[in-house]
This record gives structure tokens, C-alpha cells and sequence, in this order.
């Protein structure tokens, strides 16, 4: 494994670790090159409670990699945990630096409801 993501998986162990603590349901992040995940889990990372991501047939694209992609998925990510009844989570970046995408993704969350 590279040194690059040894580093993040150290970081994203030490916040997971945090939001633990908290007890609140977290929204998880995975970005690849290519698409953008999102994912509200129960406090204990036990059970899904939403998903969003790149690769449904909705929000697919032509470029699924980018900001406008990412701001799509926080929006559609924060409409179904509403729907679900979840309003407050924890933001879990997954050790990825707080960016381009995965900011874009967290404000389109925000601005459609759910607050963290």
C-alpha cells in the first residue's frame, strides 16, 4: 500500500474515533478518480441507513469525477436521510483533506438540510 494512503487511513481512523464518541450518525465519504460516494451510517458503522453515489443511473454523466457531480450526490444524500428522519450527522471526510469535492459535497448536504 502507498504512503499516501497509509497516511489517510491513519487520519480517517483517528476522526472515526471521535465521531464514536459523539454518538451521532455519521455521513461517510469515498472518492475515487472517477466517481463520488456518500453513505449515512448509525453511530457504530453497523447499519446503512442512505446511500448516494456517482454510479446510479440518475446521476450518472458524462464526468462523474467532478464538483458539479459531488454537489449532486450531497444533495440527493441529504433528501433521503431526511426522508429517513436523520437531520444531524457527523461529517467523516475519510482522511481526505476538506477540498474540492468532498467540500462540494458537504456544503450541498448542508444547504439541503442536514447539519453537522
Amino acid at each position: 500500500m502507498a504512503i499516501k494512503n497509509i497516511k489517510r487511513l491513519k487520519r480517517a481512523k483517528k476522526s472515526r474515533s471521535k465521531i464514536e464518541l459523539s454518538e451521532n450518525n455519521r455521513l461517510t465519504v469515498f472518492r475515487s478518480n472517477t466517481h463520488i460516494y456518500a453513505q449515512i451510517l448509525n453511530f457504530d458503522g453497523s447499519k446503512v441507513i442512505a446511500s448516494a453515489s456517482t454510479t446510479e443511473a440518475s446521476l450518472k454523466a458524462g464526468n462523474n469525477g467532478n464538483i458539479e457531480a459531488a454537489t449532486k450526490v450531497g444533495k440527493l444524500i441529504a433528501e433521503r436521510a431526511i426522508e429517513k428522519g436523520v437531520n444531524k450527522v457527523a461529517f467523516d471526510r475519510s482522511g481526505y483533506k476538506f477540498h474540492g469535492r468532498v467540500k462540494a459535497l458537504a456544503e450541498s448536504a448542508r444547504e439541503a438540510g442536514l447539519s453537522f
